[in-house]
């Protein structure tokens, strides 16, 4: 599952692909550089108008209910417990936050 934000359109396009793939999760950002490197404040502004998470360093906090409503009506039965699958998951490796509403990601910039 990846959260795909893309910077380069005005406004910037917030979406979810592969839904389905409770296996893997992380950021997907699309952007302008600035200096060759990746601008994160594009991110960190859209991230939070599409209340979607926040930046945290070079990671993202993405909210759980964003998940469920990105992939609302793309998924099968199975994605609301393979999603609790992953969620315990994350939990146990301490990618979900003290109150279970947000998931750690990293980012991968292109």
């Amino acid at each position: 599952m990846i959260v795909s934000v893309d910077l380069t359109t005005t406004p910037p396009v917030v979406g979810l692909d592969e839904p389905d793939d409770c296996r893997r999760f992380h950021v997907a950002a699309r952007g302008a550089a600035v200096n060759d490197r990746a601008d994160p404040s594009g991110l960190a502004r859209t991230l939070t108008e599409h209340g979607l998470g926040r930046l945290d360093g070079d990671d993202v906090w993405v909210q759980v209910e964003a998940v469920r409503g990105l992939a609302a009506g793309r998924v099968g039965a199975s994605w609301e417990s393979d999603f609790a699958a992953m969620l315990a998951y994350a939990r146990d490796k301490g990618w979900l936050d003290a109150s279970a509403t947000a998931i750690r990601a990293h980012v991968e910039w292109s």
